[in-house]
């Protein structure tokens, strides 16, 4: 028998050691904010400023403190630079990382949240993501606190990182390019797709570098996940706002039991060609979505109609639910999370009087509590043969008992 990678979508139950970080933001984040709840939480700074040194930058000093704000006491995390009006475009920040020996994770994770930065500025000044200038996020200090978060997701092994969502603030902000509204221009494009919260604080909450973090790294956003916590860092900003603790959190932990957590997208339709069912099954299954099916339902005036519902990763919301309104006749979808545990699948090939045929198990903790042949090899060799399909599947599991 020849053990093959299982073709299925739901991955393997062995998940339970998982690592989740949550980022919580009750004042928005910025990109020291950030740095500084994951230093809070046990990060060795010494390890993040040497990694750093891998940059080959020099003129920037970075100093951590605890510092209290209302009732909480956190870390404080600042880049001090002589080069904070230096402009690079986003080939020098590329090639700066790119050539640099960090390892691979983090140059990815880095250029990941600088390209997402890039194109946001480029739409907002409507020119190429490869032509833009940064000011404020291309200084030194933006540079450390993007790479000092990779190196520091790095370093603590995360998986998937999810976050609350984020309050932007309001007022004004002054930049390079004047002074702008709050949340800034850059800022609010690369928060899209990502839930906004509306806040009464009359300053940035929010900067471009801690948006694009989000924006980058979390998988899902909403409360905290289902997770066994192990540790938790503050980071606390620059002001101490008269409102609330100027202050964000990171919760580390491990998932419960294994679970996923997925998006389940649905729709109520009743004036659709029904020949469009398949077509429209067939476009989101292409697209990732883990499951599509449809449900007959009775609708308003009595009229019968049809519930369709998509079961997809969190970060295919937007593109599935772009395709279920251009390629149906729904007006409006409706998602919500939920948890899903599965176990862990297998593919054995056994060979069989008939042929061979391709048989699933499935596995609890080393345990095979389910298999089941292929149900089209069986067909495939049935008509071949001229036999009935269902002896051929009796025949794949009696050749798997042996």
């Amino acid at each position: 028998m020849k053990v093959q990678p299982s073709p299925e979508r739901c991955t393997s139950n062995r998940v339970i050691d998982m690592k989740i970080l949550y980022l919580d933001c009750p004042t928005g984040i910025s990109g020291d904010m950030c740095m500084a709840s994951l230093i809070d939480m046990g990060v060795d700074l010494a390890k993040i400023e040497g990694e750093l040194k891998k940059l080959r930058v020099d003129g920037y000093t970075i100093k951590t403190s605890r510092e209290k704000r209302h009732a909480i006491t956190g870390t404080r995390f600042k880049v001090s630079t002589v080069e904070s009006r230096h402009r690079r475009t986003f080939k020098d920040i590329k090639d700066l990382i790119w050539g640099s020996t960090l390892s691979s994770r983090v140059k990815e994770l880095s250029l990941s949240m600088f390209k997402n930065l890039a194109i946001a500025e480029g739409k907002v000044h409507g020119i190429s993501h490869l032509k833009v200038h940064f000011h404020e996020v291309g200084a030194i200090d933006s540079i450390v606190d993007i790479v000092g978060v990779a190196i520091a997701l790095n370093e603590l092994k995360v998986d998937k990182v999810y976050a609350s969502p984020i309050p932007l603030g309001r007022g004004w902000v002054n930049t390079d390019h004047g002074r702008l509204p709050v949340p800034a221009p850059a800022t609010l494009e690369v928060i899209k797709g990502v839930p906004v919260v509306p806040s009464d604080i009359e300053m940035e909450l929010t900067t471009p570098t801690g948006a694009v973090i989000v924006k980058t790294l979390a998988s899902g956003f909403g409360q905290i996940p289902a997770m066994t916590v192990e540790k938790i860092g503050y980071g606390v900003g620059g002001k101490d706002l008269k409102e609330l603790p100027n202050a964000m959190r990171a919760v580390l932990g491990r998932a419960d039991g294994g679970g996923q957590r997925l998006t389940v997208m649905e729709t109520n339709i009743d004036d659709m060609n029904p020949q469009i069912c398949g077509y429209l099954m067939e476009r989101l299954l292409g697209e990732g979505a883990l499951d599509v099916y449809f449900t007959p339902v009775q609708m308003k005036k009595s009229r019968p109609g049809t519930l369709l519902t998509v079961l997809a990763y969190d970060k295919d919301r937007d593109r599935l639910m772009e395709i279920m309104f251009k390629e149906s006749t729904s007006i409006g979808v409706r998602y919500h999370t939920v948890e899903r545990r599965c176990l862990e699948r297998r593919t054995i090939k056994v060979k069989t009087p008939y042929g061979t045929v391709r048989v699933k198990q499935s596995l609890l903790d080393d345990l095979v509590v389910n298999v089941q042949p292929e149900y089209e090899d069986c067909r495939v060799i049935a008509e071949k043969k001229k036999v009935p399909v269902k002896e051929v599947i009796d025949a794949a599991k009696k050749a798997l008992e042996q």
